[in-house]
């Protein structure tokens, strides 16, 4: 009898040990701690996902200054005391400084018109989801405009400074710049001109190809590259069409090989 009765209660026991692994408030207590480790995983995995770049913060009402102007399309801000290149959406312009081509038709004139309207400006920036934050170059991607409330990639378009240009997706404000663009057009405005392009803007820039300053006999261009290294090109030079010269960045005019020289330049080694 005793050892039935142990039996009994060891029965007893088992069951009440079963019940309580199984019951509900376990079960939820179990779920709970599950959740919680893969919680603790998925955050571990978005860590190691995180881009390799660390991406600016960007202020919609926040006003940032120009720190150059590289082309039409591509400029550089200070954001926060750090010099990040911007290229702006919706816009093509044609171009002047890649060294893979020639100046194109119509490019000089854009860049200038990019420098009046933004070389010592402050602009606000304006991004769109639509096409991310940076573009493959790890240029921030987005729309400017001015304190004054120029929207500075609409007016590019609308008086034939660029192309409307949609990268892969539409973008926020695709239409209104196609719209912008077939105005320009019907105007012959800027490089939609006969006089100019007639819209082709991929012909090597005849205003380049020319360019001279105010002394017709000063052909030879003073040059200043990213290194900070003077060197002049004269007519002829394999690189003169491409260069263009920016007297706001010190850049010369010379009207002999003997003047530049003496001014500190040195000839430009694709030169005849």
């Amino acid at each position: 009898m005793k050892k039935n009765h142990l039996y009994i209660i060891g029965g007893i026991i088992a069951i009440l040990i079963i019940i309580g692994i199984f019951s509900p408030d376990a079960e939820k207590a179990a779920f709970n701690n599950t959740a919680k480790d893969v919680q603790i995983i998925t955050n571990t995995d978005s860590v190691l996902l995180a881009p390799d770049i660390t991406e600016t913060s960007i202020t919609p009402s926040k006003f940032y200054s120009v720190v150059s102007v590289v082309d039409g399309d591509t400029i550089k801000l200070n954001m926060d005391g750090k010099t990040e290149t911007f290229r702006l959406i919706g816009i093509d312009t044609p171009e002047t400084v890649d060294p893979r081509k020639d100046v194109q038709c119509f490019g000089v004139e854009a860049s200038s018109k990019a420098k009046e309207l933004l070389s010592g400006k402050r602009v606000r920036i304006e991004t769109d989801a639509t096409q991310g934050t940076y573009d493959k170059y790890n240029r921030l991607l987005g729309y400017i405009y001015r304190e004054d409330g120029l929207f500075y990639n609409k007016y590019m378009i609308e008086q034939g400074y660029a192309h409307e240009y949609t990268y892969n997706t539409a973008y926020k404000y695709q239409t209104g710049f196609k719209n912008a663009q077939k105005e320009a057009q019907a105007n012959k405005a800027g490089l939609w001109s006969p006089s100019t392009c007639n819209g082709d803007t991929t012909k090597t820039s005849t205003t380049n190809s020319t360019q001279t300053n105010n002394a017709d006999s000063c052909t030879i261009k003073g040059n200043i590259g990213s290194s900070k290294e003077k060197i002049f090109h004269v007519v002829g030079c394999g690189s003169y069409n491409k260069t263009v010269i920016d007297e706001s960045k010190g850049e010369k005019w010379f009207c002999s090989e003997k003047e530049a020289i003496d001014a500190g330049w040195r000839k430009a080694l694709n030169c005849n």
